[in-house]
């Protein structure tokens, strides 16, 4: 009795999307938010310290150095942990875990955006900067009006990339309590025992926005590709 009960409870698929879809997307929604929030505080912190990574003193080299290796260093698991957990319990303070998630995501992102952007200002010819400073250019304008808008194009399928890590990324945020898309699916397996059809459409869910995303930046780097074929 209790087995073929057991069995009337099972869901399809498509049953379980209709019955589940307002949360789904409601993670998802979550997902695509916190990913947009960090990675605009990401781009922030990147370019500042890529910035401070080719500058001429080597007290700001150092800084953007020690930031870099910190973040890069320790796994995004053991960040969300420290910033959710052991920051506020330091300070006395409570902090609410979609701001942890975010500030997470930004700092970890940010580290290695940082190096996108060393690597994208080094690959242009340092004759480029002597030739702007020749013509009486300051330092940060030339940077500003000559390097980095060369340096985009190099570092654009570098960037995209980056923004599709961060977005699988935030996955790893339901360990806080983030209720994006994988805590949602956890939280609908809770309440029906099926565990491999969730999961299976999380992972659709997941690949699908990821593909839009690899589509798009292919798009990018083909418009890229023939502006620079034709300059």
């Amino acid at each position: 009795m209790d087995n073929r009960s057991l069995r009337r409870k099972s869901l399809s698929i498509p049953e379980l999307i209709a019955q589940n879809w307002p949360r789904l997307l409601s993670g998802l929604g979550m997902t695509v938010e916190i990913t947009i929030i960090s990675l605009v505080f990401a781009a922030i912190i990147g370019l500042v310290f890529g910035l401070l990574s080719v500058a001429p003193q080597k007290a700001l080299r150092a800084i953007a150095l020690v930031y870099v290796d910190i973040v890069r260093g320790t796994p995004l698991l053991v960040q969300a942990f420290f910033i959710y957990f052991g920051i506020p319990m330091a300070l006395g303070i409570r902090l609410d875990q979609n701001l942890a998630g975010v500030i997470t995501l930004s700092l970890n992102a940010g580290a290695y955006l940082a190096e996108i952007f060393r690597g994208g200002i080094e690959s242009i010819n340092s004759g480029q900067m002597e030739a702007a400073r020749s013509l009486g250019l300051t330092y940060g304008l030339s940077m500003r009006k000559v390097i980095l808008p060369q340096a985009i194009r190099t570092m654009t399928p570098a960037l995209i990339n980056q923004c599709i890590i961060t977005l699988k990324d935030t996955s790893l945020l339901s360990v806080i309590g983030v209720v994006e898309l994988t805590q949602t699916g956890k939280l609908i397996i809770a309440n029906n025992y099926e565990s491999f059809k969730m999961w299976l459409i999380v992972g659709v869910m997941y690949f699908i926005v990821i593909m839009i995303l690899s589509k798009i930046s292919k798009q990018i780097e083909r418009k890229m590709s023939y502006g620079k074929n034709k300059n």
